[in-house]
Order: structure tokens, then sequence, then C-alpha cells
């Protein structure tokens, strides 16, 4: 099955202005893009916490009709807790919550990153996802580049995250234009459609090493038990001595 994306320029996303160029890594062999997990061999107390936003093309009716795909609560906690985070945010999403795109990108201690335009899949089988055509896949991934910037969001990485976390080689290839890192994680905090709070912090606090990089999200429908589990992952790491870092920066370390 084919994507949603129109026909879209698949140049690399400008960096955003004022700001100092985020980090990326270099493409692998046979101009692959390149996949980071976590910061190897790191003995420095800092954490990664990401948080996807996803919002297919076709869940349009069902916000409509009342589900919440967003997390304001979760992202007003990150506030009051004074944590640093990475948000990866479909495009789809940004139009869905306009305001709420263009307040987090225009935040210094958030960062938005890419999770495509429409949550469809980018190899397969995927948990069942729909898919993008290999065709289509760079012009997906621009097009919701295209989404945060009109919305007005300023604080855009080049990262990617591959819906799922399913990808392949031909998804790797198909992307280089876009001049894109795919980021995924060491830690899986486990939250999609958990409704125990304490256990999602429990997978989270102990998955953690310096260094890592846990994924999360920010969708209150699929996601109800995180931020609730934030109020336990955030004290408990700092008790540990950990830092709480952007994607960016853990990647500059």
């Amino acid at each position: 099955m084919g994507s949603t994306a129109s026909a879209t320029s698949t140049a690399a996303p400008r960096p955003a202005p004022d700001r100092t160029t985020p980090p990326t890594l270099a493409p692998g062999p046979g101009g692959l893009v390149p996949v980071y997990t976590h910061r190897a061999k790191s003995t420095d107390k800092v954490v990664a916490l990401t948080f996807d936003a996803d919002m297919t093309a076709d869940q349009g009716p069902r916000a409509a009709g009342g589900e919440h795909f967003d997390n304001p609560q979760l992202i007003a906690t990150l506030r009051r807790l004074k944590v640093d985070a990475t948000i990866f945010m479909t495009g789809r999403w940004a139009e869905e919550y306009p305001d709420q795109a263009k307040s987090i990108g225009g935040d210094p201690r958030f960062e938005i990153a890419n999770h495509s335009y429409s949550h469809y899949a980018f190899s397969s089988p995927c948990y069942g996802l729909p898919t993008v055509a290999e065709t289509d896949m760079a012009a997906d991934v621009q097009r919701a580049f295209d989404a945060f910037r009109d919305v007005g969001a300023v604080n855009v990485v080049p990262y990617f995250r591959f819906p799922g976390g399913c990808y392949d080689d031909t998804a790797r290839r198909a992307l280089a234009p876009t001049g894109v890192t795919a980021v995924q994680w060491d830690v899986v905090g486990g939250d999609a459609f958990a409704k125990d709070p304490d256990a999602v912090a429990d997978q989270v606090l102990a998955g953690v090493r310096p260094g890592s990089l846990v994924v999360l999200h920010c969708t209150r429908s699929a996601a109800p038990a995180t931020e609730t589990a934030l109020h336990r992952i955030v004290p408990e790491l700092r008790a540990r001595g950990y830092r709480f870092v952007k994607v960016s920066e853990l990647m500059s370390r």
C-alpha cells in the first residue's frame, strides 16, 4: 500500500534558524542512512528521553470525535520538572495540533524530530501498519518536515524515527536524499497501551545506563500512563546522578 505523501521535494531539511547545526552521523556503506541508538561506551550519566507523537493520516475523524492523540499534560510536566527532551512527531500530528506543535518547537527545552508524515511503516511486516511505497519514502519524510515548518515550529532537527521501529536497508537507502540520521533507542519504555505507570517506570529505570536513549510516547489515547510514570522516572534518575539531554546533545558528546 502506498503512502499518502504528495510528490514533494526530497531536499535535505533546512537547519533551524538561530541555532547551532545539530550533529548528524555520516552515511553508512552504500550511502545508507545511519542509525543511532545510544551513546556507546559512555561513563557520563546523561540520558535522552524521547516521546513519539503518533498519528496516522486516517485518524483525523477519530480526533474530531474526541480521541486524544496529543498529551499536553505530559509536555507541561516535562517543563515543570525542567527536563530536556526530543519529540518525534508525525506531520499529521503537527497539522492536527498546530498550536501545540509550534509551542513545543519554540521551546528551547525541546526539539522536534521527524516520525514520518502518517506513521506508515517503512518495511513490512510492522505491527499491522500500512506500508509506504519505497518510491514515496523520501517524500513522506519531507512532507513531515514541511508540516513542522508550516505550523511555525523552530527547533527542528534532522533526525528520523522509523514508525514501529521497523526498517531495512531498502528504507535506509531510500531516505539517503533527505540527509537525516535515523534515531532508534536502547531502552523501551513499554508505555504503548500500558495502564500501569509503575510498570512503565520500573521498565525505564531498570534499563537506563549512561548514554541511554529511551523511547516513550506522547499520545494520551495510546499511552495513558506515561505522564504519571514521569513523576517517578525523573526524580529517581536524578537521584542516581543522571542529567536529561536532548538527542542532539547526546549525539554530540
